[in-house]
């Protein structure tokens, strides 16, 4: 008589770009993260190995790829090296998926990153990708495996509620923000305002207008991304210029790049509200962050016990 075979082990590890958020994710599920040995040799070439048997496993990566590109190749080796040591599935939890701006051939010779990224990964044995807030949702076309995708807003609104603002309102600093923006009002129960802007170069950005009335209204700025906060500062200029009272913004990934900082510090906005996907460089009095590991923690069980992914958006 033969026995029902066990079911594969979840094994969770996590790679140097963001170990905080890796360690919050194996504690929200209820474990430890495996014991990785991730090093350099002196010309810079990296080195992963798992220091432990993961055949069998279901194995889930913890790894953002924001900056620099040595994250990429860390993730893209704790793939290969996983599918050489016979994890059963191999999943890549990105937090923050770098190169998503670069979706599309908007200019004559340009590269379309993001889908180069999504081959590279399959190319490496990924089975599935778990990521939050691709900054073009049709990203996930790109991928020949499954993609669940999660969204900022989840943690996002509730932290937005529980502050029991009055007299607000939301604003898209840009058109490719209004859907994100219209989301957000639905749940909050606001209106909603749109600032018309002109990017004449990549990270610079200029107001043209704001559609919608905001004198005398508290207002929360939204997006997706904050990098070098050029269009969230001008536009929390432009807001107090049109009467304003109170501005803040919330975004998914802080990249905060540059000057960032200290524009942000400088500026109108009384708090930026962020998610840890991407680690801070430093603290800041401006700053909030808001931790999206307990949903991370659920996805990765709903994965493993194959349950349906989407009804975390419900709930």
């Amino acid at each position: 008589m033969t026995t029902a075979p066990q079911e594969n082990p979840v094994a969770i590890y996590g790679g140097r770009s963001n170990p905080a958020l890796a360690r919050s994710i194996a504690e929200s599920y209820g474990t430890s993260l495996g014991e990785l040995t991730i090093q350099e040799f002196a010309d810079g070439e990296i080195y992963v190995r798992y220091e432990s048997s993961i055949r069998g496993a279901d194995l889930f990566i913890i790894q953002s790829t924001c900056p620099s590109a040595e994250n990429w190749i860390e993730l893209l080796m704790l793939i290969d090296a996983a599918q050489r040591a016979s994890a059963a599935r191999v999943t890549a939890v990105v937090p923050y998926f770098g190169y998503a701006r670069q979706d599309r051939k908007d200019q004559p010779r340009v590269s379309i990153a993001s889908k180069l990224m999504a081959n590279v990964l399959t190319t490496a044995g990924v089975d599935r990708i778990l990521t939050m807030e691709l900054h073009a949702p049709q990203i996930q076309g790109f991928f020949d495996v499954p993609v669940d995708h999660l969204y900022g807003s989840g943690v996002l609104i509730d932290y937005l509620e529980a502050l029991n603002m009055d007299n607000y309102m939301l604003v898209a600093p840009d058109v490719g923000a209004l859907k994100m923006v219209r989301a957000y009002a639905k749940k909050l129960g606001t209106s909603i305002a749109l600032i018309d802007k002109r990017r004449p170069r990549p990270n610079e950005a200029r107001v043209m207008n704001i559609i919608g009335d905001v004198e005398d209204k508290n207002v929360i700025l939204i997006d997706d991304i904050v990098d070098t906060a050029g269009t969230l500062t001008r536009a929390a200029e432009a807001l107090r210029e049109e009467g304003a009272l109170d501005v803040m913004a919330a975004c998914t990934h802080g990249l905060l790049s540059g000057p960032a900082y200290d524009r942000i510090e400088a500026s109108p906005i009384e708090q930026l509200i962020i998610t840890d996907t991407i680690p801070l460089e430093r603290t800041s009095d401006s700053i909030e962050v808001v931790s999206v590991a307990p949903l991370f923690a659920k996805a990765i069980r709903h994965i493993y016990t194959d349950k349906s992914v989407s009804t975390l958006f419900k709930d």
